[in-house]
């Protein structure tokens, strides 16, 4: 059979198309800010860009045009320093640069016989994070794509733990404990773990407490049969900012003798940060976490960092086997397809290795504080402006406030009308079934006058 060159092939064209890609990176990057844009209709894009996968193909120029002038303006840039809904996003020059590099590495994720350099790399910036958490020596985890699949994966690694020591061909009915402020990747688990979710009633700010816990825990003894092996507590709840009782949490766990999984996906980036630290106090007791550098340390999406106390338990929970995968598991020294529900893995964790190596840790605590303290200053600004009225203080880098008087019609319209403009992508939320305006801060590149801007237009 005679090879067919025409899709791997570096000639000419390919040097000039990869001249443009630089050329595209390094313009965007200088971008300040970058363009904060906006979706279309699916009508809308389809009218644009006509019929772009075809027999023929339309060349790297026309491909690269329409990424350029259609797709991209039809996707809003989560970096923007004035995107502060969901979860936004603020990758370091370095790490974006970086991942370039992850990726024309074609470096497999899996298994140490083929990714040893990467892997030893990634472990290395999962025990700084361990460490952050006073996690021991022997801590270890994988990176894997988000919180989604990390919450997943550790609640599988406690379930199965939890049937080794309770009799593994028991089928007793199984259910997780968490506040009703846990993210709703905690209740997908469940569903696909087919558990259930027994809620705890958080406090004034919607924390899961000890004691509520406590009294949770002790009104299911009663019941027939179900039994709680894990609790979910979150180290800064996505919607609000808070951390619960993870102090309390790990005492009630380790007198039931339940694990405690810690979803850190959002808030756990406040660990390298000298004022958000003591927030996690209990933290150290967890049986693992889970912190997406993609959301607040920096890194391109998609990353989440995994972390056991004790590995060993998710090696015995995930490993998977087959013929062809022995050979791996006699000859390793640490593979990450052991610690997760996945295989074909990329390094994903090298993007804030590099920028972590590069830059120090100093300078990722600067970051994250940047953002606590731009959280505190904005609530004092709300506070200022008449028409608004401060939810709650601050914790950790989101603020929730209200416009006296708005519906949720009006929230939207304003919310609309602003991305529209360019100004900016706030969205409303519903905390305690009100609708209110969220602001989230990740980008260091955020500031009070951007702000400003966004509480003069709802002025």
């Amino acid at each position: 059979m005679i090879k067919d060159p025409s899709l791997h092939k570096f000639d000419d064209r390919t040097e000039l198309l990869a001249h443009r890609i630089f050329e595209y990176v390094l313009g965007r990057i200088r971008m300040a800010p970058p363009p904060l844009d906006g979706p279309l209709t699916q009508a809308e894009l389809t009218a644009a860009t006509g019929d772009m996968i075809t027999s023929y193909g339309l060349g790297y120029d026309e491909a690269f045009r329409l990424f350029r002038e259609v797709l991209a303006p039809a996707c809003i840039s989560s970096d923007h320093p004035r995107y502060l809904s969901f979860v936004p996003t603020a990758p370091s020059e370095a790490a974006t640069l970086f991942d370039l590099v992850v990726s024309a590495s074609s470096i497999y994720g899996d298994w140490w016989l083929e990714g040893a350099g990467a892997i030893h790399a990634e472990n290395e910036t999962l025990r700084w994070l361990a460490g952050l958490a006073g996690f021991p020596a022997g801590a270890g985890g994988t990176f894997i794509s988000g919180g989604t699949s990390g919450n997943l994966a550790a609640l599988t690694t406690a379930r199965e733990t939890w049937r080794r020591h309770h009799h593994e061909g028991r089928r007793t009915p199984l259910a997780i404990a968490a506040a009703g402020s846990a993210h709703s990747s905690v209740r997908l688990a469940a569903k696909v773990l087919d558990i259930d979710v027994i809620g705890v009633e958080g406090d004034e700010r919607g924390r899961l407490t000890a004691g509520a816990l406590r009294k949770t825990l002790d009104a299911m003894n009663a019941a027939d049969g179900v039994e709680v092996f894990a609790v979910v507590a979150s180290g800064g709840a996505t919607n609000a900012g808070v951390v619960d009782d993870l102090a309390g949490a790990a005492e009630v766990c380790h007198e039931r003798g339940m694990w405690l999984h810690v979803d850190a996906a959002y808030g756990g980036a406040a660990l390298c940060s000298t004022i958000g630290r003591p927030l996690f106090a209990g933290i150290e007791r967890a049986d693992s976490f889970v912190i997406d550098p993609h959301k607040w340390l920096f890194s391109p999406f998609d990353c989440a960092a995994l972390v056991y106390r004790q590995p060993g338990l998710a090696r015995q929970a995930l490993t998977q086997h087959a013929e062809y995968l022995e050979t791996l598991e006699v000859n390793y020294e640490w593979n990450p397809s052991d610690f997760a529900i996945h295989m074909t893995r990329r390094v994903r964790g090298l993007p804030l290795w590099f920028s972590l190596a590069s830059h120090g840790t100093a300078a990722y605590d600067r970051a994250v504080t940047h953002s606590i303290l731009l959280a505190k200053e904005a609530a004092r600004m709300i506070e200022a402006t008449p028409c608004l009225q401060l939810v709650m203080e601050p914790e950790l880098s989101v603020v929730l406030f209200r416009r006296l008087g708005w519906t949720p019609e009006q929230y939207q319209a304003w919310s609309d009308d602003v991305l529209a403009r360019g100004l900016a992508l706030v969205v409303p939320t519903v905390y305690n079934g009100e609708t209110v305006l969220r602001f989230c801060f990740v980008n260091p590149l955020t500031t009070s006058d951007d702000v400003q801007l966004i509480l003069d237009a709802l002025a």
